[in-house]
């Protein structure tokens, strides 16, 4: 008998996946207001500012994700008993999130940071010849260039988010790599099916994602 003919093996799995993409929505949403901040310290004429955000970039960067998982989880929770929801999955959720968030953060800063290096210094000089300051100059006119031009790299790190969702697992919220864990502890005879399933169902969201962002940064490319 398949084991998602079972409607509580079929929910487990759509709970699962409805977990990451949740996960996926909300870390993107922060990651993407930490980045752009992070990336305009990087470029800022404040030499505090570029060294703080030097130092976000390098850190997380090269920090493996598990462990800043591990922190948010053993660190802010239990030791220092920072709490974020009282119901205990949704706190597993928030913590998820917030680590997903200041690791992706680093990669959305560098992509961004790559798309104004793009935007030629003539235009921030003139914006700061006709009385921009600093502040306006990167709102008004660099990065909304800059955006358009690092559409796909944001789409590579949204779909690397996505896949990554599935680390915070290994602090108890049941996502789909846990709910696939216990199907298969539960079904050994059926292992095959359901990674199939699960690869799929990861494939069937994540390949479309890829090709739009694709699309999208043709359709928005800044003509030079």
């Amino acid at each position: 008998m398949p084991v998602f003919s079972d409607p509580a093996n079929f929910d487990a799995y759509v709970s699962g996946f409805l977990w990451i993409l949740k996960m996926t929505g909300a870390s993107a949403a922060l990651a993407l207001v930490i980045g752009v901040l992070l990336a305009g310290m990087r470029v800022s004429p404040v030499p505090v500012l570029r060294w703080f955000g030097a130092a976000w970039v390098n850190i997380f960067r090269n920090t493996p994700l598990t462990l800043i998982i591990f922190f948010c989880y053993f660190g802010l929770y239990a030791t220092l008993t920072i709490s974020l929801s009282d119901d205990l999955i949704l706190n597993n959720f928030w913590l998820g999130v917030v680590g997903l968030s200041v690791y992706t953060a680093a990669f959305v800063c560098e992509a961004l940071r790559s798309g104004i290096n793009t935007v030629p210094p003539g235009q921030a000089e003139a914006a700061r010849a006709i009385g921009l300051t600093f502040s306006q100059t990167l709102r008004i006119v660099v990065l909304p260039q800059a955006g358009r031009a690092v559409i796909a790299p944001l789409g590579s790190v949204l779909i690397a988010l996505c896949k990554n969702t599935t680390i915070v697992g290994t602090i108890g919220l049941l996502e789909a790599s846990n709910i696939m864990k216990q199907l298969i502890n539960d079904n050994g005879d059926q292992v095959i099916l359901i990674f199939l399933v699960f690869a799929g169902t990861f494939a069937a969201v994540l390949i479309p994602v890829g090709y739009f962002f694709g699309w999208l940064a043709n359709r928005l490319a800044v003509k030079r």
